[in-house]
């Protein structure tokens, strides 16, 4: 059992809950219940739709939307960026202690972190100086015949998720980090622990254009990844969640190449 987490002051942790899969995502009602188990004060703002690939992007040319489900769950016509802007600067009375961005549908490993929404609210949260935590419950890994669905084992996720964010939680982060959470494509029994890991790299040849031709005979595309075994490199966060283990990969909002400043300094002074 997982104790509740509290404040310096004594108060319970004010946790916001979002994602990039929409208000009627499975993992966002499993991310709820973590946030409850380790807080009374838990709140819900997120897309009002699916914005899966949405990154880190802002609403800019339209108006943006707001609907009231209850006193604490709120969905925005926007992207997770969106969600998370007005969850703290309209929606909560005072900013949440901890933002908690997912569970969601698949892994955020390696480059996906640059496409992802789900990754992008725990970074506008991040750059709002709250900390934020992205959590996401992957699947594909396990073999499957031709046609057959793959299994999502959400119970994952659901069973370890309070007890590593509980953990996480008591790190000083610093400023400009968030943490990248990936749980394996695996039962709970058989996670094999929560290892710390550095952002792999995925092979972009695996990246695919399906064309297809609609019933009027005009073409449409689908963009999607070959499912190809790989071998990625030890500590990886790739490596980690092949092994069955938990993935903590810090991230960081400045993504300046700092080993390549000097000789950009040599290039310009010429």
């Amino acid at each position: 059992m997982v104790s509740k987490l509290k404040t310096p002051d004594g108060r319970p942790v004010r946790i916001l809950v979002t994602n990039d899969d929409g208000i009627y995502g499975p993992g966002l009602a499993v991310l709820e219940e973590i946030a409850r188990a380790l807080s009374d004060d838990v709140w819900v703002v997120a897309p009002q739709w699916e914005e899966s690939g949405a990154s880190h992007s802002l609403t800019l040319a339209d108006p943006l939307r707001l609907r009231e489900y209850n006193e604490r769950r709120f969905a925005v016509k926007g992207t997770p960026t969106d969600s998370v802007v007005m969850a703290v600067k309209k929606v909560m009375p005072e900013p949440p202690d901890l933002i908690l961005s997912g569970v969601n549908r698949g892994q955020n490993l390696a480059d996906d972190v640059t496409y992802s929404g789900t990754i992008a609210a725990a970074m506008e949260g991040t750059a709002l100086g709250i900390r934020s935590f992205a959590l996401s419950q992957s699947f594909g890994f396990q073999k499957r015949e031709k046609g057959e669905a793959p299994v999502i084992h959400w119970e994952t996720a659901r069973e370890h998720g309070a007890d590593v964010v509980a953990k996480l939680y008591q790190m000083e982060l610093g400023p400009g980090t968030l943490l990248n959470i990936n749980f394996p494509d695996c039962p709970p029994e058989k996670v094999t622990g929560v290892e710390a890991t550095t952002q792999g790299k995925r092979d972009q040849n695996l990246l695919l254009v399906d064309e297809r031709i609609d019933a009027r005979g005009n073409p449409y595309f689908w963009l999607g990844f070959r499912r190809e075994m790989s071998n990625p490199a030890e500590g990886t966060d790739l490596r980690a969640v092949m092994d069955h283990a938990i993935s903590v990969t810090p991230l960081h909002l400045n993504l300046t190449q700092l080993e390549a400043m000097e000789a950009l300094r040599q290039v310009l002074q010429r």
